[in-house]
């Protein structure tokens, strides 16, 4: 995610930005409903980018067809002194069902256990949201413990190891 995006969907509630990508360039529409509930928290995220623009850790969902963003990604911080890193995601509602979770989260678990400094991925899960736990369970990450959200309430804890 770059400064740019944060900007431009605090100024907009649709827009379209030439994205950078592993592929290269890419025209990416950003509709309306984008990001959803984690727009609060986007005046935040302007002060975490980086000298390039880059909030390091955080990814855009893009569709391959029409370069839709649908949701977003990433990691939360850095990991810690046992090299455990804690993921979050959430996709727009109008995809739910497609697998495409279960593909983002596949890959970016695949990005962050190619850091040598990353052991173990960990997640939460409200106890109410079975669709994310099975994301999680099909991609092999098992339950550990509970925790607690002020939002959210109890929590289920997982853990992917390398």
């Amino acid at each position: 995610m770059t400064r740019d995006m944060i900007i431009a969907r605090l100024e907009a509630a649709g827009f379209s930005l030439t994205c950078d990508t592993p592929d290269g360039p890419l025209e990416v529409c950003f509709p309306a409903e984008w990001p959803g509930a984690p727009l609060g928290a986007f005046p935040y995220y302007l002060t975490q980018t980086d000298r390039e623009g880059v909030k390091r850790g955080s990814f855009v969902a893009v569709t391959r067809e029409g370069g839709r963003a649908i949701g977003q990604l990433g990691s939360k911080g850095k990991p810690n002194a046992a090299g455990e890193l804690e993921i979050g995601y959430g996709l727009n509602p109008e995809v739910w069902g497609q697998g495409l979770a279960t593909e983002a989260v596949g890959a970016l678990v695949a990005h962050l256990h190619a850091r040598p400094d990353v052991q173990m991925v960990t997640a939460q899960t409200a106890l109410h949201n079975r669709a994310s736990e099975r994301v999680l369970e099909k991609l092999g990450f098992v339950r550990t413990g509970r925790g607690w959200d002020d939002e959210e309430g109890e929590l289920t804890v997982w853990a992917h190891r390398v």
